[in-house]
């Protein structure tokens, strides 16, 4: 998934009239201003109640679901193998939202604060806070890209990781 991909993906998904948030390696390089690695897919958070609009848009660019494991996330996949890793949030007055988690008792929380904006080749992008990409990277065994990932965050952040 190169950096024109995301944007082209982003400015699809704003003419769904679909809000939607990067997360995952995109997420840490928009945070960056940069992009520090290559990236196999696209993590994105979108508004649960605009789930038809994100799939048209994209099922119209040939992208397929791949996997589902609603209500937790689903992927879409194109021909050339680009991945869209898709997670719905339900969002509450205030601005925080809640995604579904294995287990059904502890959604995953996302803060009012977490939705912030970073860049992606100087294009101003809607991501996740680096503290929110801090709690997503916790309680599995990281891969190579995820200790990378989050050397970023301590470096620019200054903030403590989990690994």
């Amino acid at each position: 998934m190169t950096a024109d991909d995301v944007l082209f993906v982003l400015a699809l998904l704003r003419r769904a009239k679909a809000d939607v948030w990067i997360g995952g390696g995109w997420g840490i390089d928009a945070l960056l201003g940069e992009q520090t690695r290559d990236h196999r897919d696209l993590d994105l958070m979108y508004r649960k109640d605009r789930e038809g609009a994100v799939s048209a848009a994209l099922s119209a660019e040939d992208f397929v679901e791949s996997l589902d494991w609603r209500p937790i996330r689903f992927v879409l996949t194109a021909l050339d193998g680009r991945e869209i890793d898709l997670h719905p949030l339900v969002f509450s007055n205030d601005g925080s939202a809640v995604q579904a988690s294995p287990d059904p008792q502890r959604p995953f929380v996302y803060p009012s604060a977490c939705f912030v904006t970073g860049a992606i080749e100087g294009t101003p992008v809607p991501c996740l806070s680096a503290e929110q990409q801090v709690y997503f990277h916790q309680g599995y065994e990281p891969a190579e890209r995820d200790r990378h990932d989050m050397a970023q965050i301590r470096r620019v952040f200054g903030i403590a990781t989990h690994f």
